[in-house]
């Protein structure tokens, strides 16, 4: 054996920059968030998915120290949530919901008014304001008020008033809520860079895409629980199979369309009523034959099938089984943004 050869490599291990165990907050009687746990590599980016009032925002909303969990433990670095809520603080950055800066100011006032309340000196105060002007391709804009700013320039300047301090991890709020296409395309641009440079990130989103495009991986919460977590390959993978789209010449076929199913025992079928359109989850080629044959025996005016792959939309919603009943017209499903 050569004493002296070079050690041989051995596997990267992955440091967690967040993890959290048992997490729980309570409102009165109601659990928010009931024992929720997540692990979050260091550099990497988690999305967490969930409908409205699945407990996303309080999730965060305690991992960035502005509540206190009633339960369960956090480390955010190597830091205890609870007990050294302070050093907690200098480690993240938080971009929330809504616009937060001050909209009677400039973007560049905004800034180095944040720098000096993080006690950046004067000179570095300025420095760094310019070095995120430019980041987030905001030098021409910077000496405007905040309010002539577009909605995709406001929550740019969020985006880097959250990153003054130069966070080692950094929460998102559901960073695009109300943005165009153009502009959520370049808040997206401006977050890679940010993990690219080693920043970590928890992303609470209502958009799929938005999932997809960002996140190493994916926790779905669901009544203040999480209900599943993986890549988005591996979520698919727990529902299994192909998805069979068909398409009615109207609303009164796809009701018909939906009674014949429910009364061959369909599983979790899915009705887009703006669409005339139902998806039915395929798990072998038994039950997309007697699908078929049912639609051929049928005789019901059909403009279109085709098979794909699941969304994470179609993923989500079997996953919480909620199987669409034609009998409670409240239970139709709307796929192109459920949350």
């Amino acid at each position: 054996m050569d004493r002296n050869a070079p050690p041989v490599a051995g596997p990267r291990v992955m440091t967690a920059a967040v993890q959290v165990e048992g997490l729980v907050k309570r409102f009165g009687e109601r659990r928010v968030v009931d024992g929720v746990d997540l692990t979050i590599p260091e550099g990497t980016v988690l999305g967490l998915l969930g409908p409205n009032g699945a407990g996303k925002t309080t999730t965060v909303r305690m991992l960035s120290t502005l509540i206190r969990p009633d339960g369960g433990r956090a480390r955010i670095g190597r830091y205890d949530l609870v007990k050294q809520a302070n050093q907690v603080r200098r480690l993240i950055g938080l971009t929330g919901q809504y616009a937060s800066v001050d909209e009677g100011i400039s973007g560049r006032e905004n800034l180095y008014m944040i720098a000096r309340l993080l006690d950046l000196p004067r000179k570095r105060a300025w420095a760094r304001v310019d070095e995120l002007l430019e980041q987030f391709d905001l030098v021409e804009a910077a000496s405007r008020p905040a309010g002539k700013y577009s909605g995709g320039m406001r929550r740019r300047l969020d985006l880097a008033a959250s990153m003054v301090g130069d966070p080692a991890v950094l929460y998102l709020d559901e960073p695009t809520t109300g943005l165009d296409p153009r502009s959520r395309n370049n808040l997206w641009d401006s977050v890679r860079a940010l993990v690219d440079e080693g920043t970590t990130v928890l992303l609470t989103t209502q958009y799929m895409e938005e999932a997809e495009a960002l996140a190493d991986s994916v926790v779905v919460m669901d009544q203040g629980r999480v209900i599943a977590s993986g890549t988005s390959s591996e979520l698919r993978a727990r529902v299994g199979g192909q998805v069979l789209r068909v398409r009615t010449a109207g609303q009164e076929h796809l009701d018909q369309l939906a009674r014949r199913l429910t009364a061959m025992r369909a599983r979790n079928f899915r009705v887009d009523a703006e669409n005339s359109l139902v998806s039915v989850p395929i798990v072998n080629e038994s039950e997309l034959t007697e699908v078929i044959h049912m639609l051929a025996a049928s005789r019901l005016p059909i403009s279109g099938v085709d098979t794909h792959l699941p969304s994470l939309d179609e993923v989500f919603l079997t996953l919480t089984d909620k199987p669409h009943r034609p009998a409670d017209p409240d239970a139709t499903v709307v796929l192109r943004r459920v949350f």
